[in-house]
C-alpha cells in the first residue's frame, strides 16, 4: 500500500523530469512550427512547476544538499533549488 501513496506524491525529481521533457517539446514546436507541441510543452512545463512548488513545500529541509543544491539552481535558473539549497544550508 506504501508504493501506491508514494506515487501519488509530488516528486521533485519527477518535476525537474517533466520540465525538461516539456522543453524538449516546445523547442521541437518551435523548431518545426508546430503549434500542437509547443502547447503541449508549455503544458508540461507549467504542471512540473506546480508539481516542484508542492514537493518542495512537503520536503523536510534537513533532506538537502545545501550549497551545492543552492549553487546548481544558481547555475541552471532553478529558483526552487536555490530556496531548497539555502532552507537546507541552514538546517546543516
Amino acid at each position: 500500500m506504501s508504493s501506491q501513496n508514494n506515487q501519488q506524491q509530488p516528486s521533485l525529481v519527477g518535476g525537474h523530469a517533466e520540465y525538461i521533457k516539456g522543453a524538449a517539446e516546445a523547442t521541437i514546436g518551435s523548431v518545426t512550427g508546430s503549434q500542437a507541441w509547443t502547447t503541449s510543452g508549455e503544458q508540461a512545463k507549467a504542471h512540473a512547476v506546480d508539481t516542484m512548488k508542492a514537493a518542495g513545500e512537503k520536503r523536510d529541509p534537513s533532506q538537502g544538499y545545501g550549497k551545492i543544491e543552492q549553487k546548481l539552481g544558481q547555475a541552471t535558473g532553478c529558483e526552487g533549488m536555490v530556496k531548497e539549497g539555502e532552507a537546507s544550508k541552514k538546517s546543516e
